[in-house]
């Protein structure tokens, strides 16, 4: 063999690992451009069956990921437990990824009137809305960033209005030693069925808890299915009859959450998606670039793993992409 041989300290092409390192993520989405493959998007997602065992796991669903945004459900959970009288679009909008529209704005300001503060008690960074009509309405009104804006500014509201009705000090409402940030703690434990492996920071300002795609996938499984009027299950119907408060109305948590009956869904950044289906089937899984174009269609062929077929999942079954201001190619899942 000589030393310019390909199989000389070399890994294969294919092989996607280099000698002595861990294999790269098995592939979840292909990117192609006018029939031809020019890129992947890797990552890790598992599949659980109704009962809770494991249908199907691709890649390490086992080691602990930040699920970022796909935490609110319990974090929700949380402030239920605190006290905190959430009901209908406010509950939801305090387990959400709001995209900024001003219907979710509004709703922000009332939560935090009621409980006797302003914006300036949020702890989230001023932004701009994820929604795009709506961030160019609010430029054009000669607004610019607000924290009420902001996509977790209702999460943030949500925790303060826990904080007024437990009688907590809300100024140091973000401090992994607050006894909100304890709660919260707790509520993933119980609800993921694992021990927090690595508490850091996330894009809001709030502690971001990790554990496994496993767990949060069970931890969805259990918020369907746990009896009426326990903290989960009041998040799970409040998130699932008032979609567009969890997202917004060009979003894809609300298009599913819409098209398939029961449906419970969130999505966080850098790729993480769950959801779980009334029956206790459930799927989380991580793209590990972070690219969300790959979500939509990685979240379609998953739940057709699942058995489940929905017109409304048409349009979120493949990411387009433009060539010329026209599609000429797309994202799509490859599982």
């Amino acid at each position: 063999m000589t030393a310019d041989s390909p199989t000389a300290g070399t890994a294969s092409p294919t092989s996607g690992t280099i000698p002595g390192t861990a294999p790269a993520p098995p592939v979840l989405a292909e990117v192609v451009r006018s029939g031809f493959v020019e890129g992947h998007h890797r990552g890790a997602l598992v599949l659980l069956e109704a009962d809770g065992s494991v249908r199907r796991a691709v890649g390490d669903v086992t080691s602990p990921v930040y699920p970022r945004s796909s935490n609110k459900p319990m974090q929700a959970a949380a402030a239920l437990r605190a006290g905190a009288a959430l009901t209908g679009p406010r509950l939801a909008l305090a387990a959400a990824s709001h995209a900024g529209e001003e219907f979710h704005q509004r709703l922000v300001r009332e939560m935090l009137a009621d409980a006797g503060l302003d914006e300036t008690a949020l702890g989230c960074p001023p932004d701009l809305p994820l929604d795009r009509p709506a961030a160019e309405a609010q430029l054009a009104a000669g607004h610019g960033r607000t924290r009420t804006a902001m996509n977790c500014s209702g999460k943030h509201a949500g925790m303060l209005t826990a904080c007024v009705a437990a009688g907590w000090s809300t100024a140091d409402y973000l401090d992994p030693g607050h006894p909100l940030q304890q709660l919260i703690r707790e509520s993933v434990e119980a609800a993921t069925g694992e021990p927090v492996a690595h508490t850091g920071t996330d894009g809001c300002g709030a502690p971001l808890l990790a554990f496994s795609l496993t767990g949060l996938a069970r931890a969805f499984r259990s918020y369907v299915l746990a009896a009426p009027g326990t903290p989960g299950r009041q998040v799970a119907d409040a998130m699932r009859a008032h979609p567009e408060y969890v997202a917004g109305t060009r979003q894809t948590d609300t298009a599913v959450m819409r098209a398939v009956p029961g449906a419970l869904a969130k999505a966080g950044a850098e790729g993480v998606q769950a959801l779980a289906l009334p029956d206790g089937r459930a799927l989380a899984f991580k793209i590990e670039d972070g690219n969300s174009r790959a979500r939509g269609p990685v979240l379609a062929a998953a739940l057709a793993g699942l058995g489940v077929e929905a017109a409304g999942l048409d349009g979120i079954a493949a990411s387009p992409l433009l060539g010329g201001g026209r599609p000429v190619g797309a994202v799509r899942a490859v599982l």
